[in-house]
């Protein structure tokens, strides 16, 4: 990989799966993409009316339950969050997701599907520089006791704290210097997870209805109900983390800064990806920072 050139895809790989929250099953292809495209999403079930979306943190329109992107035609694609944290992860710039549905597969519940897909398509430099987004001012926005921020820092930085009134997740500390072999190793395999009183009045409510004990972590009583049981003791707030890139990934770029994050989900992280787009003195574009470009 070098650090300093925008990266796409070598080759299209295609896949199915299942939406968590429709349970339509979906038909996916991530395919390469020119430089300075960055990550779109195509409806292809979709022909009568503009149906590529710009996953972008301006076209974010629902947060309730994952995060939801749109394009002026009120075309939508939900839960796409783990898809994008994959992208950022593994440092893929530009890429066109052609799916046939309303909503991204869960798979089994973590980044790693993707980050195998991606594995399996290749990825290849392109012919233009990587412009990073870094951060010169801190900004941060709350909500009651939760909060996120962005401050200025030499890499991508993150810090995350959970805490959780249920004996199964308590408080939950994580603070890391991401790159690739971290995401790869320490994030990628955390799997998202909810209580079953929760799960259950989501059905009720129409949701949840791809959700099951394959792509789930489930909690009941102080007690994860997932015969295999955990992949880490903080598995619960790794995919916080995870959940934090993908969504940090909408701002259209790869990171300079440190995030830190109190009790945040989708909700207070688009309000913070707004907050710094709204403050042009609170960063700028910038090349390979000298920490990356050493290592090309």
């Amino acid at each position: 990989m070098a650090p300093h050139l925008q990266h796409t895809l070598t080759s299209p790989v295609r896949f199915d799966g299942v939406g968590v929250h429709t349970g339509q099953a979906v038909s996916v292809i991530l395919e390469p993409a020119p430089a300075d495209s960055g990550v779109t999403f195509l409806r292809t079930d979709i022909d009568d009316r503009p149906a590529l979306i710009a996953a972008r943190a301006g076209n974010v329109c629902e947060t309730r339950l994952g995060t939801v992107i749109g394009n002026e035609a009120g075309v939508t694609v939900s839960t796409v969050e783990h898809m994008m944290a994959a992208f950022s992860g593994l440092g893929v710039d530009n890429v066109r997701v052609a799916i046939d549905g309303p909503e991204a597969p869960i798979m089994d519940g973590s980044c790693e599907p993707f980050v195998r897909l991606v594995d399996r398509a290749g990825r290849r430099p392109q012919q233009a520089r990587r412009r990073y987004i870094e951060i010169l001012e801190p900004v941060e926005v709350r909500d009651g006791d939760k909060r996120a921020a962005l401050l200025p820092a030499d890499g991508f930085e993150l810090a995350f704290e959970i805490l959780f009134d249920d004996d199964a997740i308590g408080r939950q500390v994580i603070d890391l210097t991401v790159d690739e072999p971290t995401f790869r190793d320490d994030l990628a395999n955390s799997r998202t997870f909810g209580f079953l009183h929760e799960v259950e009045a989501l059905r009720a409510a129409g949701l949840a209805r791809g959700g099951n004990l394959d792509n789930v972590v489930v909690i009941d009583g102080g007690a994860v109900l997932n015969p295999q049981g955990l992949r880490r003791v903080d598995e619960f707030v790794r995919h916080k983390a995870l959940d934090a890139i993908g969504d940090l990934f909408l701002l259209g770029g790869p990171l300079i800064g440190r995030y830190e994050g109190r009790y945040s989900g989708h909700t207070l992280n688009n309000r913070l990806a707004r907050a710094v787009l709204a403050r042009p003195s609170a960063w700028r574009m910038a090349d390979a920072p000298q920490l990356l470009a050493r290592a090309v």
